[in-house]
């Protein structure tokens, strides 16, 4: 039975920029042939990962969706290559309405960065900036102050290239090669390569819950993230792998991007970003 704590100070601040707030951490479980694309990380800007925390069934939550597509779409730090994550939580779920994109993963991902953040009390809308400052995600003023301090931090260099996919694949299989270089910035070599496939354009017909009537847009829509490997495998080499991601016949792949990240285990930080758009 989950049991929830609202310490007044926190409840004062959160209402005052309209954020729902979770208390006590709950257990979450869940679980070669002609190149056709290449990543759109070419060294010119920084990659910046914003990760927004959000949910269906929060009513403060549509705001922060609206402040990440306007994050992707109008790109608006000079210098910064900004590559959005919207990972829906399920711990709101309960209110009434299940969100269609929620996921106990995207909880526990949660969770561990509040462990680093300070606490263990999670809340929606959060916007994470590169793992290294968190906010409440409608905070537009926040997330472009955030950006503008991450590009300074030396990056890895992520780049992903398409491959048609073998013979006798499945038609939604798509072939990958991912390569992460320049790894002699990174000082830690407890850190991660994620791989996350992201769907836009998706939408809601809201019947229940908080948000019951209200037509909701998303995008970015986090749909899985996979680990591809570890830095401390790489024995001071750049990172290599081939990859074959298998999508749902439910998404639609003209909406698909695929992101590839590194991440530090132990703070969180992350350490290099790449994307790649499906439909180019």
């Amino acid at each position: 039975m989950k049991r929830f704590l609202i310490p007044v100070l926190i409840l004062v601040l959160m209402a005052l920029f309209g954020a729902r707030l979770l208390h006590r951490r709950t257990t979450a479980s869940s679980n070669n042939s002609q190149l056709e694309n290449v990543v759109i990380n070419n060294g010119a800007r920084v990659p910046v990962l914003v990760e927004l925390f959000t949910s269906e069934g929060c009513s403060s939550c549509p705001p922060a969706d609206k402040v990440l597509t306007s994050l992707m779409e109008k790109q608006p730090i000079a210098g910064a290559q900004i590559i959005t994550l919207s990972e829906h939580v399920d711990y709101w779920n309960r209110l009434g309405w299940t969100d269609p994109y929620s996921a106990a993963d995207f909880s526990k991902r949660q969770y561990d960065y509040a462990d680093v953040f300070g606490g263990d009390s999670v809340y929606t809308p959060e916007m994470v900036v590169d793992g290294r400052s968190q906010f409440v995600g409608s905070d537009a003023d926040a997330a472009n102050e955030a950006i503008e301090k991450a590009i300074k931090a030396q990056k890895a260099l992520v780049e992903i290239t398409r491959f048609q996919t073998a013979t006798g694949a499945q038609p939604q299989d798509i072939s990958l090669q991912v390569h992460v270089g320049n790894l002699s910035v990174v000082k830690s070599r407890n850190a991660e390569i994620l791989l996350a496939v992201t769907e836009n354009k998706l939408s809601s017909n809201v019947t229940d819950g908080e948000n019951a009537g209200q037509r909701l847009l998303h995008s970015s829509v986090v749909r899985s993230i996979t680990p591809l490997g570890n830095v401390s495998d790489t024995d001071g080499q750049d990172f290599n792998a081939t990859t074959l991601v298998r999508l749902s016949d439910k998404w639609k792949p003209e909406n698909l991007n695929i992101v590839v990240f590194l991440q530090d285990k132990t703070n969180r930080q992350i350490l290099g970003a790449g994307i790649i758009a499906l439909n180019k």
